[in-house]
Order: structure tokens, then C-alpha cells, then sequence
């Protein structure tokens, strides 16, 4: 029996690959999230902690292009994965959690600046998409 199989029906959950360079940048040479997206622009991490930032510095119009920015990135990587437009996106994996995080941070973005549909669209995308995500970011 095959442990990972769906017993619903669903599409299989996606994986993002992971970008070990990006990670070493942050982690080994301390390097800023602006370093990071500007090595590698696909990597949705760093336009997460990006968008994050401005964000808690009260950078909303800011927080919002850098969390759009990493959304599609994230939804293009996503795409070449094998996504087809919905199923899970585990949290639980490491190089997902990058576009989860850009989804938050655009919700919360949108909202502040009165898009209310558009956050209320990328919340229940989040939480489609992972109710652990939906219920780690949602605050």
C-alpha cells in the first residue's frame, strides 16, 4: 500500500524543490532577504520575509508588491511542479512554506490598503491549500 496515496480522490500534494544555495545565503553568510531575491528572484522565501518586513515597519504598499512578487514566483515554480491549479501545498515541507508565507503577507497587505475581496480570495486559497499554514500565518 502506498503510505502517501489519496484516498479521497485529490490531486497529490505538491513539493517544491529546494534552492540549498538561497538557504545557505540566508543561514551561512547571513545574507539580507534583498540579497537573497536578488540571487535567486524565483526563491518566494525571501520576497516573504521581504514583504513581512515592510510590513511590521508599516511599508504596506511595499509589503504588498514584495508578497505579489513572491506569489507568482511561487505560483510558477508551483506550475512547473506538476500543480494544476489546486491540492495541497504542505506546509510541513520546507521549500513550500516560502509561497505559503507570500500568500499571508499578501492577504494581510491587501486588506490593510481596503482590497478586501482579494484578502479574503488569498486567505481561503491559504487555507485550501493548507490548513496548517492557514492556522500558523493567519494572525
Amino acid at each position: 500500500m502506498n503510505l502517501h496515496e489519496n484516498l479521497l480522490g485529490g490531486p497529490p500534494p505538491t513539493h517544491l524543490p529546494e534552492n540549498t544555495e538561497a538557504y545557505r545565503m540566508l543561514a551561512e553568510e547571513s545574507a539580507s532577504p534583498a540579497e537573497v531575491a536578488a540571487a535567486h528572484p524565483t526563491f518566494s522565501l525571501a520576497w516573504a520575509m521581504l514583504a513581512e518586513d515592510a510590513f511590521e515597519a508599516g511599508r504596506t504598499v511595499e509589503s504588498y508588491a514584495y508578497a505579489r512578487t513572491g506569489y507568482h514566483r511561487g505560483l510558477d515554480a508551483l506550475r512547473r511542479s506538476g500543480w494544476k491549479g489546486h491540492g495541497p501545498i504542505p506546509f510541513s515541507h520546507q521549500a513550500n512554506r516560502g509561497f505559503l508565507r507570500c500568500l499571508a503577507a499578501l492577504a494581510r497587505a491587501a486588506d490593510s490598503i481596503g482590497e478586501v475581496e482579494e484578502a479574503a480570495r488569498c486567505w481561503q486559497f491559504l487555507k485550501d491549500s493548507s490548513a496548517e499554514a492557514y492556522t500558523e500565518l493567519k494572525r
